[in-house]
């Protein structure tokens, strides 16, 4: 609160709140990208991955998603030339195909955002609960207006400067809670005392456990929201050019430090014999430090969940109200040849995160099982990926083939997610065939923005066919890994079969010019002389009925 009053202006600029004037350096930048990308349910994800699949458990869940961010930024460099301006991923995509682009990212990110905004106030929520005389409902509460109120007038702004002082919190606390953790649990002498308490899987540093329902299926789908997600791309625009490469490669090493470092308390509780809190994993964190920790420690974790939930929570509603701000009122009205008013912008904004806040609230009652929630969001984002990706470098994509190649990604990897496909006969060796070309394609698109077509081509060839093998009659059981390769394979079999033979040729210098900022001296004069004109017909309809003789 302290910093968002003293940044705030009295007159705020519409692009400065969803995007900081795409201005910002480096320092701040990093940090903002580190701590949004480091959320409370991270946290708790990776303790929970540590419990169930031991050692390897948080490296698979910390090392893959840090990767994930250093995989973004040749896409990044890429979106920055074409769309230097840009305030949202739907705004270009509204710019480079039409509606239904911009409304299929639109809304896979409204529903992300929400499903990510409840699941930390869940997180705060079951927190406070624990450390307090406060119930649950309360503890959500709390977080939820604590959040909105220094987000609410200065927006992104506010969040990328608060972010910087919650990552440097989180770090701090990290470095001090989990060796602290590991002294109060018995140091050296848990891992001899409390070996009996792990399987073999669980205790292997190359556990095919971990990685085939916990590395495998978190590829895929931290690819999938690192692409498509609004929070990331936000930070993207709003990052100087020239800085977009140290930006990445940094966050990339401050999340991987500090999530793989606090998924290991998941495996000290494992070494411990700790039973989790109603038999729910995701209570193991929490639990643990309320237990183990003195108070001041226990007030240094506190510091640790609130940053890293809040930081994430800030990102969600100022994603979301760039959303409504330029997906649904700016594009809008520069769709049918119309000047939107920054003014009204900043209205739409701010109500878009009351109404957010409000709708995360009341879905926060429904406790999800995080990790699944985290996949799941992110394989949704896989039928996404290729087309988003395909359309910054291929003119001959058009608007049907993009459509309609998430649409019946989405179709088929629905069914697959929930165990509908049957576990034998043709159609689950279809499946599976579909799941060795996902294969290719992730592989393939990971390559791609480094290396370039020919390279990524050739590593996705080798890489499903080395797959082949050990997918086919295989992969069937792991239904969450199956469904989001097939999810990139079917979006991106039939993008490349419908564009292939397409005859656009499209012009990407027209996004630029589609993309541009809104709150700027230009616009302000445009509408200026609007309203002068509006005036002046009402002044002369005014003199025309004064010349009327009323009888």
């Amino acid at each position: 609160m302290v910093m968002s009053s003293r940044i705030a202006k009295r007159k705020e600029n519409a692009d400065s709140f969803m995007t900081a004037g795409h201005k910002i350096g480096f320092g701040i930048s990093a940090a903002s990208m580190t701590a949004t990308w480091i959320w409370a349910s991270s946290m708790y994800a990776s303790v929970n991955s540590g419990y169930l699949y031991g050692i390897s458990g948080p490296i698979h869940y910390g090392f893959w998603g840090a990767l994930m961010i250093l995989f973004i930024y040749p896409f990044g460099k890429r979106i920055r030339e074409v769309a230097p301006q840009a305030h949202t991923l739907a705004e270009v995509m509204f710019a480079r195909h039409g509606r239904s682009s911009q409304f299929m990212l639109a809304g896979s990110n409204i529903l992300g955002s929400v499903i990510s905004l409840t699941s930390n106030f869940i997180a705060g929520g079951a927190l406070i609960s624990m450390l307090s005389p406060f119930s649950f409902i309360q503890g959500v509460i709390v977080i939820a207006a604590g959040v909105l109120l220094y987000t609410l007038w200065s927006g992104f702004r506010a969040s990328v400067l608060t972010d910087f002082a919650q990552v440097l919190a989180m770090l701090g606390a990290v470095i001090i809670i989990v060796p602290s953790m590991f002294f109060f649990l018995g140091g050296v002498d848990l891992f001899t005392t409390g070996a009996q308490n792990l399987t073999p899987q669980q205790q292997s540093f190359f556990s095919s456990d971990a990685f085939l329902n916990q590395g495998a299926p978190y590829i895929a789908a931290v690819l999938a929201y690192a692409i498509g997600n609004q929070t990331i791309a936000q930070r993207l625009f709003a990052v100087r050019e020239d800085l977009i490469r140290p930006t990445f490669i940094t966050a990339t090493i401050g999340y991987g430090a500090t999530i793989i470092g606090i998924g290991m308390v998941g495996v000290l509780a494992l070494y411990a014999g700790i039973d989790p809190v109603d038999g729910d994993p995701n209570n193991v964190l929490p639990q643990v430090a309320a237990e183990y920790l003195p108070g001041v420690l226990v007030a240094v974790f506190f510091i640790m969940i609130i940053g890293s939930l809040s930081s994430t929570a800030d990102s969600d509603l100022s994603a979301m109200s760039s959303i409504a701000m330029s997906d649904l009122y700016g594009q809008g009205l520069r769709g049918r040849g119309k000047v939107p008013n920054p003014r009204v912008m900043l209205i739409v904004g701010r109500i878009t995160m009351i109404l957010a806040t409000a709708a995360a609230l009341i879905f926060a009652n429904i406790r999800f099982n995080i990790l699944d929630l985290l996949v799941f969001v992110g394989a949704l984002w896989g039928a996404l990926v290729f087309p988003v990706i395909a359309s910054f470098y291929w003119k001959k994509v058009t608007n049907s083939a993009f459509t309609v190649s998430v649409l019946v990604a989405l179709a088929v990897f629905l069914p697959t997610r929930f165990g509908l496909v049957p576990d034998s006969g043709v159609l689950a060796y279809a499946v599976e065939a579909l799941a060795v070309v996902g294969v290719g394609v992730v592989l393939g698109l990971m390559v791609f923005g480094f290396f370039g077509l020919k390279p990524a081509f050739a590593v996705a060839v080798v890489a499903a066919l080395a797959s082949a093998p050990f997918v086919l009659g295989f992969l069937r059981d792991y239904d969450t890994l199956t469904a989001s390769l097939v999810a990139y394979a079917v979006s991106t079999i039939v993008c490349v079969a419908m564009s292939y033979r397409s005859s656009m040729d499209f012009d990407f210098d027209e996004i630029a010019l589609a993309t541009a900022d809104y709150d700027t001296d230009a616009v302000a004069q445009e509408l200026a002389d609007a309203e002068a004109d509006a005036q002046d017909t009402t002044q002369n309809k005014n003199d025309d009925d004064d010349d009327v003789v009323r009888v």
